[in-house]
């Protein structure tokens, strides 16, 4: 019925991160730089991109320095400057570049006759599409630009923050509490709380088990006293994944210790020390991390003000007792000056104005993608209501959503438009037939955060045909935001929002209960190698959230009970689990997002895409890849193309030259097939004009050096497994 509580899956496992990759065989990876291609006897060494712009995350612009060797003739450098659509495959983190359309071509000190055979012989043999680049190294370029962000009015009041310093739980209930009855008992239990609770109906007494200890009292915010002995009809649970854990702890276990309760039925969070707090000093700064608990608690010597980190926001307060406000927009400075080895490194991605916190809003507004075939998910596709189809207004605008279902149904006029799974579809009646949408109303993408139906916004579609769809995804869909500051945009965990569950009293004894996602009382933690946010602790029971502890199975007329960890991509499950954003649940032992859950014949995502060579560009077809044009493609090893394992340190400069850093951290200037050094003795040999171009190449080369290095990181992520377990 539920996880062992100190084993909690935080780090979101991506479908595919689970099996070993290899260099040799894996087409989804960026090889490294500078890559190498022959044709007819000529050879093209091409030098890592420099990223200018990336519109909308789909075209990017780049700068590209590269050395061609004709046949039978002598090596000439050149740069180029390149334009080429996207397509991302995000759990892998990479990007690949289709239709390289090639803007530009300049071989210094070459004369013009010998410039146009070369760019005819450069544009042969230069790949016009499958490349593989690294997401990472493409966000180290656009960090030195500007990064584009759409903030989102989130709603930033505190939540009910708790405080203790001895073991402790939170019990949250999603409002009133919701019954359903256990069968052949007096006994019934709360459908929507984190934690597993038992009602007497005869006594009215409840009954909590918390981790390995029975609590009871005759209200639910308590007091709550610790039981050694149970109503007899606990004996009488039924078998099944629902009660199994909770059998093996009746009767009661001997000396456990019991915790303490903190009941809410509000947005509610508990900050939990291991005895009275304990502070370690962060080097460099004025700040110190509470070192004794699980939270990201600190306090600035200089105004002994408390900081804690709920959901990627910031609250403060002059005592771990509160009252707490939102601080957001007035953090200390110290918290940017935070070292990147530090054990509280992982905070800066919530830290406006941090290269972390720009990575981040970066990665939630790249789309996944999929292709969609459309009669296979025509055919997938239901809607279940609680009676007749019921529908509210979406404030703000002419549209109404489906009330009764956990669905996310719009309607549109008189149509109906149905987002599931990450797919767009429609009909003109609320009950379907559905149909794959080739174009959703401009007026669903401006429904407010105010209504539970906004994370319908972050889907998209684009190039429809006869059969199949482009679905688009950002991280909103899954309940990541941009939360814009005056300081800097960073990554919320939730609306802030908080929307009352829909109860629907049907045939049966009891209500049906539909949640709504929840901003707080998730213990949500971003991880940056999946990009996104994972939930569960260990106070907050073992179903991670009230609101996806309980779901309803409509063709059983019974509720079940999830053990599950959800966040941005899906979730991960032992059980039955709900997704309160995506408004799915499933029953698997695999990690899940919304494209894999249609599965691979269905919806295809960019890495497949590129392993079965379905990616389609100018001159043919690449993924693996040969052309219609006789090019060979470098994204694997082998008769494919290679990466050159030589220094990846030449660059484009801004003023169509190409330049080379040494090791000393000189630079020399590529001039009539020699390298001239432009430090001469300690003494720089730039002229003012050229001021800009040596500033910029620091800043590439500082770029070039960074996106190495966070490439390296998610490999190594990426081999470890993917994820991991971590205790609390």
């Amino acid at each position: 019925m539920r996880l062992i509580y100190s084993f909690f899956i935080i780090l979101m496992i991506c479908i595919g991160g689970l099996q070993a990759q290899t260099d040799t065989t894996d087409h989804t990876k960026d090889i490294g730089w500078p890559r190498q291609v022959e044709k007819d006897g000529a050879t093209l060494v091409y030098y890592q991109p420099q990223v200018d712009e990336w519109d909308d995350y789909k075209v990017l612009k780049a700068r590209v320095a590269f050395s061609l060797t004709p046949a039978d003739g002598k090596q000439v450098m050149g740069v180029t400057s390149i334009r080429s659509h996207t397509l991302v495959d995000k759990e892998n983190r990479t990007a690949f570049l289709q239709d390289i359309i090639v803007e530009g071509v300049r071989f210094p000190s070459v004369d013009p006759a010998d410039s146009e055979k070369l760019q005819k012989v450069f544009e042969e043999i230069m790949p016009n599409g499958g490349e593989s680049f690294s997401v990472d190294r493409i966000m180290a370029d656009l960090q030195q630009g500007k990064v584009q962000a759409k903030p989102v009015a989130v709603k930033n009041d505190p939540p009910v923050i708790f405080y203790s310093d001895q073991d402790a739980i939170l019990l949250s209930i999603d409002g009133d509490p919701v019954y359903a009855p256990i069968e052949k008992t007096n006994m019934e239990y709360i459908v929507n709380t984190n934690w597993d609770v038992f009602h007497e109906k005869k006594k009215n007494e409840y009954y909590l088990l918390a981790d390995s200890a029975w609590l009871s009292a005759t209200e639910l915010k308590g007091p709550w006293t610790q039981v050694k002995s149970l109503p007899r009809e606990m004996k009488k649970l039924p078998t099944g994944e629902n009660f199994d854990d909770v059998k093996k702890m009746v009767p009661p276990l001997g000396s456990v210790a019991a915790p303490k309760v903190f009941y809410s039925t509000s947005p509610a969070e508990l900050i939990l020390f291991q005895g009275q707090p304990r502070y370690t000093e962060i080097t460099g700064t004025k700040l110190l991390y509470a070192s004794n608990t699980d939270n990201d608690v600190f306090v600035d010597e200089t105004k002994s003000d408390f900081y804690v980190l709920f959901s990627g926001r910031w609250f403060s307060s002059k005592s771990l007792e509160g009252p707490w406000v939102y601080s957001g927009n007035d953090l200390p400075t110290d918290f940017s000056n935070i070292p990147e080895d530090s054990p509280k490194a992982s905070v800066l991605v919530s830290v406006p104005g941090t290269i972390q916190a720009s990575d981040a809003v970066m990665l939630a507004q790249i789309p996944t993608t999929a292709i969609v075939n459309k009669a296979e998910v025509e055919a997938k596709v239901k809607v279940d209501y609680d009676g007749n189809p019921e529908f509210r207004p979406i404030a703000g605008t002419s549209l109404f959503y489906a009330s009764n279902t956990q669905q996310k149904v719009i309607k549109v006029g008189k149509e109906y438009y149905l987002c599931y799974q990450a797919v767009w579809f429609e009909s003109a009646e609320p009950k379907g037939p559905w149909k794959t949408a080739d174009s959703v109303p401009s007026e669903i993408y401006s429904i407010p955060p105010s209504s539970p139906m906004y994370n319908v916004t972050y889907v998209t579609v684009s190039n429809p045909t006869d059969t199949t769809v482009q679905s688009n995804t950002t991280g909103g869909y899954y309940g990541m935001f941009v939360m814009g500051m005056t300081v800097g945009a960073t990554i919320a965990y939730g609306t802030g929002y908080y929307y009352p569950p829909y109860l629907f009293w049907g045939p049966y004894p009891y209500p049906i209960y539909r949640p709504w996602p929840m901003t707080y009382g998730v213990g949500a933690v971003y991880n940056p190698w999946t990009g996104g946010f994972a939930v569960g602790r260990s106070v907050y029971g073992p179903y991670g959230a009230a609101h996806t502890a309980g779901w309803y199975n409509p063709a059983t007329g019974r509720y079940g009970r999830s053990a599950s960890v959800q966040g941005w991509y899906g979730g991960r499950t032992s059980a039955s689990t709900y997704n309160p954003w995506t408004g799915t649940y499933a029953h698997t032992n695999q990690g899940h997002s919304p494209y894999a859950q249609w599965g691979n014949s269905v919806a295809t995502r960019g890495n497949q895409w590129v392993q079965t060579g379905h990616v389609t560009t100018a001159r043919g077809t690449a993924a693996g890849f040969r052309t219609s044009g006789g090019n060979q493609g470098v994204i694997a090893h082998g008769a494919n193309g290679t990466v050159v394992h030589t220094d990846n340190g030449v660059f484009a400069g801004h003023d169509g030259n190409i330049y080379r850093r040494n090791e000393n951290g000189n630079w020399s200037q590529y001039n009539r097939g020699n390298w001239n050094s432009m430090n001469n003795n300690g003494r720089s040999l730039w002229n003012p004009s050229q001021q800009h171009v040596q500033s910029g190449l620091e800043r590439s080369q500082f770029s070039r050096q960074r996106g190495q290095f966070q490439t390296q990181r998610f490999n190594s992520f990426q081999r470890m497994g993917g994820g991991g377990i971590r205790r609390f």
